[in-house]
């Protein structure tokens, strides 16, 4: 069949359980909230050491190739993972810098493959504290931000 390129997978257990990271032709293309193992590679050995850096608190921002996908998408993946651990920013100020209505923000970061490793939990409402989609929802988000020191109110 020659070489047909095809996704590997690694487990990574972490404090909410076991995640999946995806990578498709050197990218990370996905975390999943589920235990799916499958073939690794040298590039999920890396992204699994840095997981496990960040939940020990010795890792701060990732340096892992993304597919950071496109369009308005792309920018606003790129605007979380630009936020440093520790802070938070609103849907509106994303919305900013983006040039995009917060709505359009807001679906954005909800449509996020890989949270966690492009922060989407940093980015809430003005006046409310935001969605997740990860098993737990807002509350995972929050322990998420309680890791990384963020004073909740």
């Amino acid at each position: 069949m020659g070489n047909i390129a095809h996704p590997t997978r690694a487990v990574i257990l972490t404090p909410f359980g076991p995640v999946t990271l995806v990578e498709d032709r050197g990218l990370l293309v996905r975390l999943d909230w589920r235990d799916d193992p499958g073939e690794g590679s040298a590039l999920l050995d890396d992204a699994t050491r840095q997981v496990q850096a960040y939940f020990d608190r010795r890792l701060q921002r990732f340096d892992l190739p993304f597919d950071w996908g496109d369009g308005l998408h792309a920018a606003v993946r790129r605007a979380m993972a630009a936020i440093p651990m520790g802070e938070t920013r609103t849907y509106g100020q994303i919305a900013r810098a983006v040039n995009a209505p917060a709505q359009a923000v807001g679906q954005a970061c909800g449509a996020n493959p890989l949270p966690i490793l492009i922060p989407c939990h940093r980015v809430t409402g003005t006046d409310w504290f935001g969605g997740f989609s990860a098993p737990g929802g807002v509350e995972t988000k929050a322990a998420l931000l309680r890791h990384e020191g963020v004073l909740l109110l």
